[in-house]
């Protein structure tokens, strides 16, 4: 050390400067080396931290599972209660509150266990008796609740603290996707009266067991929300999420919400069309139903069949959607994990269009460019609800039947008239509607002989003895695959009839920020349903030695 010294003491100041800087670079050279070595033998993992903030469209008012209407009120519910299902990222079903469940042999008999560690968000367990609780009021007849048809028919009770069992008049396989259910917990509603269920101040500033805390509402000065601050939630039984808030932002239109986005008041949002938007199929079908009921030339199998192959699916949902949607020709929509049922030949598809007609018994007048039998001419009323998309898609429809030569009438109906005045008493001849199936396909309701009047779902007037007994198979088997077969049977069989010119399944885009990591979306019922596995999503990372690395996530 005292050579060191002394050969430094004798540098000229020059040479001793060059020296300090060579010694400085040599020893960040080294601590860098050790830093990337350190690095190359430890793992990234996701860190807790950050903060998204999304725009929605519509004050929510019933941020409660059991009576939430609305896209927001369904999105709240979501991030501030859990089910004993849920979906883990990707759309698979997997235990939330329960830690695990049996099913009897024969199908009817669900029993749930919950996990010790379930709590609300005020530290109060979850326990059966909640869960019990919960169903209870989705059947109360004078809640109006939009899931009392789920649970209308089951038994609940609970066999201990952390058991509750479910018994089905009969087997039912899609039963697991409504135990997906939101729980509320029952000290907190016990006491409120079905008059004031829907009044009460828990509807808006919730206590759930989900993934996050409301903390915080935001009103203008007449009352209305227009936004709320959700924190983390320690306890959640899945782990806490890695996101620290999630602030939603109220807007009264797609407009003002558009406009928030593009300034970046809002960092994410659904429903706008962008190139790095995280893309889905939602789980709805599209397409125009007939009734023969209301014009008799439908009746005819060879005339439904030529309006379904006129009609130019892939030119539609480019025209229309710019490539945002799935051309379909079958009752099941795209990501059902049924293949798609192949599409009419572009080539072929009017040539064929026209022999249908023909073989139906109409002839072809050239000059009037219409179809004739029996004196009566070909002619179609369309009717739809007057929103923007499906008005632009009944005029392209319109379009492709006319260049058939049949003559169609459009009937715009204002959205919220359409269900009480046109689609309950069945009147109309042609519908352009669209079914939303669920991620779990139960076809029973939309095409069974027995759902054809109100308050049935078979809005194609539609029976096929065969079918009705594959309905019945395909919602009590509970093997996944042979499920799979059925449903693909069903399909095939319905396809067939051409009871209905199925069109397309839309995409839904969910525009997140590049900052934000892990949101994957599969099928998409409901918006809500983007924040499956929201305790997955994560901003920061840390580095840590693989011996330090947490368990997998459950739902991860």
């Amino acid at each position: 050390m005292n050579r060191i010294s002394r050969f430094i003491s004798e540098l000229r100041p020059g040479d001793a400067v060059i020296a300090g800087a060579l010694t400085g670079i040599t020893l960040i050279a080294c601590f860098v080396g050790l830093a990337a070595l350190v690095r190359s033998y430890q793992v990234t993992i996701p860190a807790h931290g950050g903060t998204l903030t999304e725009g929605v469209v519509g004050s929510p008012r019933y941020v409660n599972p059991l009576l939430a209407f609305s896209d927001s009120d369904r999105d709240l519910a979501a991030l501030t209660y859990s089910g004993l299902m849920g979906h883990g990222t990707g759309g698979k079903l997997i235990p939330v509150l329960a830690e695990s469940y049996t099913v009897s042999s024969d199908g009817t008999i669900y029993t749930f266990v919950l996990r010790q560690n379930a709590q609300f968000s005020d530290g109060t367990p979850v326990t059966a008796d909640d869960v019990v609780y919960t169903i209870q009021k989705a059947q109360d007849i004078s809640l109006k609740s939009p899931v009392y048809s789920s649970w209308s028919n089951i038994r609940a009770e609970a066999i201990d603290a952390k058991t509750v069992r479910f018994t089905l008049p009969k087997a039912y396989a899609p039963f697991l996707e409504d135990t997906t259910l939101g729980i509320l917990p029952q000290h907190i509603w016990q006491s409120v009266s079905d008059e004031e269920f829907p009044f009460a101040p828990q509807n808006t500033l919730p206590v759930g067991a989900g993934p996050f805390i409301a903390k915080n509402v935001s009103r203008d000065s007449q009352g209305t929300i227009t936004g709320y601050t959700l924190d983390s939630y320690s306890k959640f039984v899945l782990g806490e999420p890695y996101l620290s808030h999630i602030h939603i932002l109220v807007y009264a239109n797609q407009n003002e919400l558009q406009t928030a986005y593009k300034n970046g008041t809002i960092k994410s949002t659904y429903g706008i069309a962008t190139a790095s938007a995280v893309k889905a199929p939602y789980a709805r079908v599209f397409g125009v139903f007939f009734n023969d009921a209301n014009n008799p030339a439908l009746s005819d199998l060879n005339v439904r069949k030529a309006l379904s192959l006129a009609v130019d699916r892939t030119k539609l949902t480019q025209t229309i959607f710019g490539g945002y949607a799935v051309p379909l020709n079958g009752v099941l929509p795209a990501g059902s994990g049924v293949p798609v049922a192949p599409l009419p030949s572009d080539d072929t598809r009017l040539e064929e269009a026209r022999s249908s007609l023909t073989a139906a018994g109409y002839k072809y007048d050239a000059t009037a460019n219409t179809w004739s039998k029996g004196g009566e001419v070909l002619s179609i009323t369309l009717t739809t609800s007057s929103i923007p998309e499906l008005k632009v898609v009944a005029m392209e429809v319109q379009k492709d039947w006319q260049a058939l030569g049949v003559p169609v009438q459009l009937e715009l109906e204002d959205s919220s008239s359409l269900t009480q005045t046109i689609i309950r008493p069945r009147a109309y001849g042609a519908l352009l509607f669209g079914e939303v199936i669920g991620a779990s396909p139960d076809l029973f309701p939309f095409w069974s002989g027995s759902e054809r009047t109100n308050p049935g779902l078979n809005i194609a007037n539609y029976e096929n003895k065969d079918v009705d007994v594959l309905l019945t198979q395909a919602r009590s088997e509970s093997d996944p695959t042979k499920r799979i077969s059925l449903l693909e049977q069903i399909q095939e069989k319905i396809a067939a009839d051409y009871p209905a010119a199925f069109l397309y399944t839309p995409d839904f885009l969910y525009n997140v920020p590049s900052s934000i990591y892990g949101v994957t979306l599969s099928q998409v019922s409901n918006p809500s349903d983007r924040f499956w596995g929201v305790q997955n999503w994560y901003t920061y990372t840390e580095h840590v030695w693989p011996i330090f690395v947490p368990a997998a996530r459950t739902g991860g």
